[in-house]
């Protein structure tokens, strides 16, 4: 009976442990990406430029994840069931965007791909007006991965099903093994040509960068590193691609080890690569840092 208690209680302070901890990630990210949002929609300078632009999108889709996917973590961790029919909907919000991260990536790193291999070109195709059809497209290609799911979840899901009540998660959506094969196919053609388009991309502005000179070289060095973190953050992202052949290879482990590892997945290739965006465009691009600093003094910064 002692050890049973033990147990027990070992296990409840692991559960108040991680939810302690994403808790406190949740806020944090949410507060930084709140001020960075503010920072973009104060200055009107921003509203003109392509990559600030899809910058403010990873912003807000990555806020809408934390809010999205911590709803359906509290409930997961506590044990709280919920009905399908909702967390149908949570899962849907959670997926999407999932993916619009990295394919806005992706952008990001084609948009640095025009502005220095075609400089000539990039007024006309990273315009203000072009930039609403890419965010339109992004969300459009991020759509087609959870839509193919629920399209057969739908199909072959009894009405009765939607009525129950389960631990939300995305495995509750596959009632047959070819579902789970269908997703899997659609992620991995996803992540081989985000992965192509970024090296591409790099070793196009890395022979470009090799042949430039005076300021062309700085801009062409600086375009280079940015890239290279973008697809550091894109790997992040795009390994959670691979979740499902991860989570079906461990099925059959102890319930609580399978419960560390997604515990240890969500935190590496959900929450961790979000928090690159601010790096990568908060502090590294010294215009948005001087905005950022304005907008932390209130003003005051500019007058000194």
């Amino acid at each position: 009976m002692n050890s049973n208690n033990s147990v027990f209680g070992q296990t409840l302070a692991q559960v108040h442990s991680k939810f302690i901890i994403v808790q406190v990630l949740v806020v944090i990210f949410l507060c930084v990406n709140l001020l960075l949002i503010v920072t973009f929609f104060k200055n009107e300078c921003f509203y003109t430029t392509t990559r600030y632009i899809l910058f403010a999108v990873t912003l807000l889709s990555d806020s809408f994840l934390f809010l999205a996917s911590d709803f359906i973590f509290i409930f997961n961790i506590f044990r709280v069931t919920m009905q399908v029919s909702l967390c149908s909907v949570s899962c849907i919000i959670v997926g999407l965007y999932l993916i619009v991260t990295p394919v806005t990536l992706t952008a990001m790193t084609l948009e640095r791909y025009v502005a220095i291999c075609m400089p000539l070109r990039h007024a006309e195709l990273c315009s203000t007006h072009s930039s609403v059809h890419v965010i339109l497209v992004i969300h459009g290609l991020s759509s087609v991965p959870y839509a193919v799911i629920f399209i057969t979840f739908f199909a072959s899901a009894s009405l009765d099903f939607y009525y129950q009540y389960r631990t939300c998660s995305v495995e509750i959506f596959f009632l047959y093994k070819w579902q789970d094969h269908v997703k899997s196919a659609v992620f991995q053609f996803y992540f081989l040509i985000m992965c192509l388009i970024i090296m591409l991309c790099y070793f196009k502005i890395m022979k470009v960068a090799r042949t430039a000179s005076g300021d062309d070289k700085i801009s062409s060095r600086k375009g280079l590193r940015t890239v290279t973190l973008h697809a550091f953050q894109l790997l992040l992202c795009l390994i959670q691609f691979w979740y499902p052949l991860i989570t079906s290879s461990l099925i059959h482990i102890d319930f609580t080890d399978l419960q560390h590892v997604r515990f240890f997945c969500y935190i590496m290739f959900n929450l961790a690569p979000r928090c690159l965006s601010p790096l990568i465009y908060g502090l590294r691009d010294e215009m948005f840092l001087h905005a950022l600093r304005r907008c932390l003094s209130c003003g005051l910064y500019e007058t000194k």
